[in-house]
């Protein structure tokens, strides 16, 4: 198993890079998100790996973070969703888009990548919501110790969340809706539940 690749970036494909490392240059495949994110070329890069064994290839599957990896292994845990069709699916959503994505039923916006049909969309929701918090779909993004005090756990963003699903929109709703508010220090959990129902209203 190869956990990650750390060298040199050799070349750019239109689907995959070349890194070099220890006199080897290794072919790895990786989505499209990834380009507008990696050094120049020559310049030290480290990708965090899938080995895929078939009987007809070896493939190696790379990200940047080791995060947009474990949404890969989840994606590829979804029965109908392959490695190719997963790194289809992160081109075109972020890790942190299709989080949001999953847990607001986004089927439609899951559907929209190549390969990917409205019962395979709603495939991936079906085995990936019990998984993801939504939480974790609102405060993507942040890191935990850069968070900003109102997205912490008792802090406003928190509490308007919780009003939201309190007047009966479901919890990845009551997420993406504050998600989509611009918040600002000076902002109450009161004008954030405003801003939130404002833009559930246009929904």
């Amino acid at each position: 198993m190869i956990s990650y690749i750390r060298g040199l970036l050799a070349e750019t494909l239109e689907d995959a890079v070349v890194v070099e490392a220890g006199n080897v240059g290794y072919h790895i495949f990786v989505p499209a998100s990834v380009f507008k994110s990696l050094p120049g070329l020559g310049k030290e890069v480290k990708i965090y790996t899938y080995f895929n064994v078939r009987e007809d290839a070896v493939m190696l599957f790379g990200f940047l973070a080791r995060a947009d990896l474990e949404m890969f292994r989840q994606l590829i845990g979804v029965n109908g969703v392959g490695p190719k069709s997963a790194m289809g699916l992160l081109s075109v959503l972020s890790p942190d888009e299709l989080k949001l994505a999953v847990v607001s039923s986004d089927a439609k916006r899951i559907a929209k990548a190549p390969g990917i049909g409205s019962k395979t969309a709603q495939r991936i929701i079906l085995d990936l919501k019990d998984r993801i918090k939504p939480e974790e779909a609102l405060y993507s993004g942040f890191v935990q110790d850069e968070r900003p005090e109102i997205f912490g756990d008792a802090g406003p963003g928190k509490e308007a969340t919780e009003a939201l699903t309190a007047l009966g929109y479901s919890a990845g709703e009551a997420a993406g809706a504050v998600k989509k508010v611009a918040i600002t220090e000076g902002m109450t959990a009161e004008d954030i539940l405003k801003a939130a129902l404002k833009y559930l209203a246009f929904l």
